[in-house]
């Protein structure tokens, strides 16, 4: 199931990105709930497998129905009472799946909706929480509508989230760069370097270097969203790696706790790739891929993609981690990067990809870590027609003398 989320959850946030840039900011929130729901529905209701999106607002002691979006083949309730008997597995949830219509706590049971599978999400505190009920049609997948249900709620509350701090940038700003480090510490025996491109004043790409003598730990990611949200998600997922990390919890374990916590969070976009390892000065290397695109060991000929971990941080709260275990050997180079430096796009319609990013590497092999990974961003760049960084660009750069 991993697997499956790590291939699925790129394409999933880009249509997610796609229906929020279809929103126009400054909406009231109603007609922005009203889009939200439409375009959602338009974007991902086949592949989910929706035969309706249903859309309450609380208003005093109830929700109300506001809008319905599909083809629901019949009625909808018009008012759901606090406490409903389906929605109390929701509200201790935030998103549940209704698996079986005759169960006794299911929407259809009591008179919400017309007999089928369904699922809802709620966003948002008392008094003013909006619940979103999805009719399924059959051949609907459990972890992916619970993937995609997650993503989704978490994406609406950071749209939410961001109009009303609307104007927050430098806050944002100054919380990202304090966070990151304007150099690498520096390890016995091995050359690092480090750089990092945001396409806007403040983005959702962050790197991490902690240093414990024998050891240093590495840490790469990109966290979903831009400005203040994307910000504040940088903030709890290095913060909690470092208290994690320095605990001396096992690595795995780290990354499940933060997860949780993550998962847990309002103030955040809720889903971030991550990638942490830690390496010690025989070359021996340590490490968990949360879902971000795998760093690469270039040794000779051969090349190592280090993907083993799980899916990224935070849609799923029991999500699990597997280590993976390797070596740099002297002479290695390890590159580390998000998808703004893989997915440079040019006038063609192509990317920069793994293929220009290891032709670029093993030309510019014997070089110092600075000058590769210079050459890599100028190659990059000048692969996307020299025009703006559509999306942030990070790397990390590690060769073992």
């Amino acid at each position: 199931m991993d697997d499956l989320l790590r291939l699925d959850a790129k394409l999933l946030y880009r249509r997610l990105d796609s229906v929020l840039k279809t929103i126009n900011r400054g909406q009231e929130q109603g007609d922005l709930l009203r889009s939200f729901l439409e375009e959602s529905f338009k974007t991902l209701g086949e592949h989910l497998r929706w035969k309706a999106s249903i859309l309450y607002e609380e208003r005093g002691d109830s929700f109300e129905l506001v809008q319905v979006v599909g083809n629901l083949g019949g009625q909808a309730a018009s008012s759901l009472d606090l406490s409903h008997t389906s929605l109390q597995p929701l509200f201790r949830n935030q998103v549940h799946i209704f698996d079986n219509p005759d169960a006794d706590d299911s929407p259809y049971r009591h008179g919400i909706l017309p007999h089928s599978a369904s699922a809802a999400l709620v966003i948002g505190k008392r008094p003013s929480r909006i619940i979103i009920f999805y009719a399924l049609e059959q051949g609907w997948v459990h972890e992916e509508l619970e993937f995609s249900l997650n993503a989704l709620r978490a994406a609406l509350g950071v749209r939410l989230l961001a109009d009303r701090l609307h104007g927050s940038v430098k806050e944002a700003a100054a919380i990202q760069q304090s966070l990151l480090v304007d150099e690498p510490p520096s390890f016995e025996g091995f050359d690092i370097a480090c750089n990092i491109i945001p396409a806007e004043e403040v983005g959702g790409d962050f790197y991490d270097f902690l240093s414990f003598g024998d050891h240093i730990g590495i840490a790469i990611g990109d966290a979903s969203g831009h400005g203040l949200p994307a910000a504040l998600l940088v903030r709890d997922v290095v913060t909690g790696l470092r208290m994690g990390v320095e605990r001396h919890l096992k690595v795995a374990h780290v990354f499940e706790k933060l997860n949780r916590v993550i998962h847990r969070s309002m103030l955040s976009s809720q889903f971030a790739s991550l990638f942490y390892g830690e390496l010690e000065s025989a070359g021996n290397l340590i490490y968990v891929n949360a879902g971000h695109p795998p760093p690469l060991i270039f040794n000779g000929n051969s090349i190592e993609a280090l993907d083993r971990g799980g899916s990224v941080i935070g849609p799923l709260p029991e999500a699990t981690f597997q280590r993976g275990i390797t070596r740099i050997e002297p002479g290695s180079v390890l590159f580390l990067c998000t998808d703004g430096i893989l997915e440079r796009g040019n006038a063609k319609g192509e990317y920069f990809g793994d293929c220009c990013l290891r032709k670029t590497i093993n030309a510019h092999h014997g070089r110092s870590a600075r000058e590769m990974l210079e050459s890599v961003f100028a190659a990059a760049f000048e692969f996307g027609d020299g025009k703006p960084w559509e999306d942030d660009a990070t790397g990390v750069l590690v060769i073992r003398k």
